[in-house]
């Protein structure tokens, strides 16, 4: 809220409340919360990261048997970053299969699977205590039951899709979704 504010003030001081308009709109409420890093004393608010761009959000966990799906996680990150997409994991036990140390979850994520693209550090992702993103997630689709559910989120912070711990990340219908949202958002 203070960035907002911040920048409405900016934008009133050059004349023009339009450009901060468009940040508010771009930047739904619930991305706008510090949230920590996985094994990391850094925290990432969501709408610098994500702000305007269209999102792919997975909870994930390190001692699962879908753990393998990082790989086709960074292979969407590797291959639609530069056209806008975010992708953003949620470590997260709340299906008893995250790492016991955020020391051990990095490593899975970092060095066993070469992750590039953002990690938040263990939380929940579904009931009342569901992080900002998850609480907003599970209004408007299904919430995760089990590690690995991929939510894909328009330019305005919408889910217009998602797919369960059993969809590849690299699978055709996962593709052409992000694919089609990237169109849309351009």
């Amino acid at each position: 809220m203070l960035r907002l504010l911040l920048s409405a003030a900016f934008m009133l001081a050059l004349g023009s409340t339009s450009a901060f308009a468009d940040e508010a709109v771009t930047c739904p409420a619930f991305l706008d919360h510090d949230l920590p890093k996985l094994h990391s004393k850094d925290t990432v608010n969501l709408c610098d990261l994500a702000a305007g761009k269209p999102m792919l959000v997975v909870n994930t966990a390190s001692h699962c048997g879908f753990t393998g799906q990082f790989k086709g996680l960074e292979a969407l990150h590797e291959r639609y970053a530069k056209q806008g997409l975010v992708v953003v994991g949620f470590a997260s036990d709340d299906f008893n299969q995250e790492a016991k140390t955020e020391e051990e979850a990095a490593t899975i994520c970092f060095k066993n699977f070469g992750v590039t693209f953002t990690m938040i550090a263990p939380g929940p992702v579904t009931g009342a205590d569901a992080t900002p993103v998850f609480a907003h997630i599970n209004q408007q689709a299904k919430a995760p039951r089990w590690n690995f559910n991929k939510y894909l989120l328009n330019a305005k912070g919408e889910v217009v899709k998602s797919f369960g711990s059993t969809v590849n990340p690299e699978n055709k219908s996962v593709t052409q979704a992000i694919e089609s949202v990237l169109q849309q958002s351009n």
